[in-house]
């Protein structure tokens, strides 16, 4: 993600996210015209109003269509800005939803290589809090700002009609109101707005770190010491908005402070044009409503910029996000690839592979075949290799040097789906969504048929203990499935793999949370129910690698 330090300006982030706007134009330009015809109905109520002050009956327009008028204006006021509003609202939400697809789908193609040891409470910041606060935006800026331009020319042309210099002086009192001032108070604000942000982010990962390690926090009597943590990082985000509360302030002051001044310096200047004989007695009352009366739109700018601060700041980070670069590309199935690998599997081979983690070496000059219908046992200690070496057969990774083939293919060459579905992978912490167990182990297969997780399940060793729950394969596994024990877990995500059918298994650890019995039962139902498929089994336990054909002993990235 980009980083503070470098960040680009509020007119590039809001240049990009107009951007996104293109295909609901028609729709904006309609709130854009809806919203200059309401302010133009408000406007002239007063100035028609003065007008009448000004000249009396003169005009001979009777006292009852003057109030019709009146009244048509301001109904059509209501309507206008209710349907300039609805516009809005619409572009907006529709925009939000477009941009989260977006984001998703930035997201998986960055998983898992970018975003392993990422802040997920910063993650979790971005998708929700950061794209809603672009709903401000959408809605309540982009108009806004067409809106104010076109009111102020059309109002500049308006006072043009008594005095050039008027209108020349209204058009320097809407720049400095709608435009100098929201530039002033982005400068002072902009750096604070992204902090808020920021700190907010961090805030949330605090509290989610902190309610999934509540059971360490009261065992080891660290309660204390998290709620002084979490006091502190509230202090920290409360200061960021206490300053942000005061720049809001003070902009709203000089906002005032500017209205008031140009306000009297429109009748001033009117009342000296009168003198000099340039301006009749109408032209100075009109003149001066009209200036008084038309400071709406640009105001409104000027308030914006005290939450566009944050909007910027929410823009930046999902921008950084959808401009952040895969490092590993997936590779599209075109329908011109000529791999089979589900249909006719003829092993894998990593040849001379090395990889690194940054400057880290975990894999060097590596070389092993994994030979069809074959266990193949890799051995050795933790941070040896081992479980990077399987994400790389995934294709988590890609090498830097050397080559890895899957069935006589080069595995760079090999369209991504159809490499994954030739593969089942069971890592070692198997993660376990909110929903019943029967769907948990229906991931490893898209429409899954009952009888089938329960043969997978039954082949994992876990449908005795299913069958033994409440509601059985419908029980709810929790958030998390901090319901089940960890072996529980391991076993539904066995239990994945073998509905997944493939004829690859990479198994990283997957009996680390059984006991012996139950590791035996498992290992034997992968001998027995894997006798045509190709299986590495990576463990650290002696035990397990009984199970192989042939064991790698692993020990620094090297084959020993």
């Amino acid at each position: 993600m980009r980083k503070q330090t470098g960040r680009r300006s509020g007119i590039g982030i809001m240049g990009q996210m107009i951007g996104l706007v293109a295909p609901l134009l028609h729709i904006m330009l309609a709130a854009v015209l809806l919203g200059t015809a309401g302010y133009l109905c408000a406007i002239f109520l007063t100035i028609l109003a003065g007008a009448v002050l000004v000249n009396g009956l003169a005009s001979g327009l009777p006292l009852r269509n003057l109030y019709i008028l009146l009244g048509v204006l301001a109904v059509m006021r209501g309507v206008l800005h209710y349907a300039e509003q609805y516009c809005n609202h619409y572009i907006a939400f529709k925009l939000l939803a477009i941009i989260r697809h977006k984001v998703f789908k930035a997201l998986r193609g960055l998983c898992p290589a970018k975003l392993e040891g990422r802040d997920r409470g910063n993650l979790i910041s971005i998708l929700t809090t950061d794209i809603e606060l672009l709903e401000v935006f959408y809605a309540h800026t982009i108009s806004p700002i067409a809106i104010a331009l076109l009111t102020s020319l059309f109002m500049a042309a308006f006072i043009g009609q008594y005095s050039i210099l008027a209108a020349i002086f209204a058009l320097a009192a809407y720049t400095i109101v709608g435009v100098l001032i929201p530039l002033w108070n982005g400068r002072h604000g902009g750096v604070k707005g992204m902090e808020f942000r920021t700190s907010f982010g961090e805030l949330n990962s605090f509290v989610l770190d902190s309610l999934r390690g509540l059971d360490e926090t009261i065992q080891y009597g660290q309660g204390e010491e998290r709620k002084k943590q979490m006091e502190e990082h509230s202090k920290e985000l409360g200061g960021i908005q206490k300053e942000l509360n005061r720049l809001e302030g003070v902009q709203r002051a000089v906002t005032n402070m500017a209205v008031l001044i140009c306000s009297f310096g429109m009748l001033f200047l009117t009342l000296f044009l009168y003198r000099g004989g340039k301006i009749g007695p109408d032209g100075v009352l009109i003149c001066t409503v009209a200036m008084m009366g038309s400071f709406g739109p640009v105001a409104a700018l000027s308030s914006l910029s005290n939450n566009l601060n944050q909007t910027l700041a929410s823009g930046e980070r999902v921008l950084s996000i959808l401009e952040e670069k895969p490092q590993v590309n997936e590779i599209a199935d075109d329908g011109t690839s000529k791999y089979d690998g589900m249909e006719h599997f003829t092993g894998a081979k990593t040849e001379h592979v090395t990889f690194s983690y940054e400057d880290e070496i975990i894999l060097d000059d590596y070389s092993i075949v994994a030979e069809p219908g074959k266990i193949m046992g890799i051995h050795g200690v933790s941070g040896s290799g081992k479980s990077t070496l399987l994400k790389l057969l995934m294709r988590f990774w890609d090498v830097d040097k050397g080559k890895i083939t899957v069935s006589g293919d080069k595995i760079k060459q090999i369209p991504t789906k159809r490499l994954r579905d030739t593969e089942s992978y069971v890592t070692q912490e198997t993660h376990l969504f909110h929903d019943s167990i029967a769907n948990n182990i229906a991931v490893g297969k898209d429409g899954a048929a009952r009888e089938e997780i329960v043969e997978a399940a039954k082949k994992a060793s876990i449908h005795e203990f299913i069958l033994s729950l409440p509601k059985g394969y419908e029980t709810q596994v929790g958030e998390l499935g901090d319901t089940l024990s960890g072996g529980e877990r391991q076993r539904i995500g066995i239990a994945r793999a073998f509905l997944h059918d493939a004829p690859f298994l990479l198994l990283d650890e997957p009996t680390s949370n059984l006991d012996s019995l139950n590791e035996g039962i498992i290992l034997k139902s992968l001998k027995d129910a894997c006798e045509k498929k190709t299986i590495i089994l990576v463990s650290h336990r002696k035990s397990t690698m009984n199970v192989a054909d042939m064991v790698v002993e692993m020990e620094n990235g090297r084959v020993s």
